[in-house]
């Protein structure tokens, strides 16, 4: 596998949002990313295909995928190094796996498998569909977002991934979310 999409190993905690779209992940990056005074890793995906879309009208083709995962894991890397203990993700390679998986008739690169399977997470918020649908020029599958759910805890589960089920309203999954985080440095020390 090329260093390009290798994740470069830290001591830090590393905490994936993890789950279809417009679930609330990059609202929830930030709270938790304000709160414990570190930073967050955004979707390398969105600026990227809101780019494409503007210039082109497109949106994500297969042809995408390889160099989404190569920005969003250089993104990963170099944020990683400006942490503050811990280090909350928008997505990761797994995201980007299950995404191909469920648009491209279950295809993904190989290189795109290895890193998604090699990288290396403490924990996943896995985060429901009870949250209103925003509509922007990116989301594609509103009728579809229980099957989509789906595929995202299925392959949490797979590959037996630790992780919590998130539902309700902002400050629920935010109070869910902070206990656990709490609970995760306590124990890493």
């Amino acid at each position: 596998m090329e260093k390009d999409f290798r994740q470069e190993r830290s001591n830090i905690l590393k905490v994936v949002m993890f789950g279809p779209e417009s679930t609330g992940k990059t609202t929830l990056s930030k709270q938790l990313a304000e709160k414990y005074k570190t930073v967050w890793v955004p979707e390398f995906a969105r600026d990227f295909l809101q780019e494409k879309w503007e210039k082109e009208n497109k949106i994500c083709e297969v042809s995408d995928l390889i160099p989404i995962a190569k920005g969003q894991i250089k993104l990963e890397n170099e944020l990683a190094k400006q942490a503050n203990k811990i280090l909350f993700c928008d997505t990761n390679l797994l995201e980007t796996k299950v995404y191909s998986e469920e648009y491209y008739d279950g295809y993904v690169h190989d290189d795109l498998e290895k890193a998604a399977l090699e990288s290396d997470y403490d924990f996943y918020f896995l985060t429901y569909i009870d949250t209103p649908w925003e509509e922007d020029d990116l989301r594609d599958r509103p009728h579809m977002r229980k099957e989509m759910f789906d595929a995202f805890k299925n392959t949490l589960d797979k590959y037996n991934k630790p992780y919590i089920l998130l539902k309700g309203n902002k400050e629920t999954r935010l109070n869910i979310a902070v206990e656990k985080i709490d609970d995760l440095l306590k124990n890493k020390k």
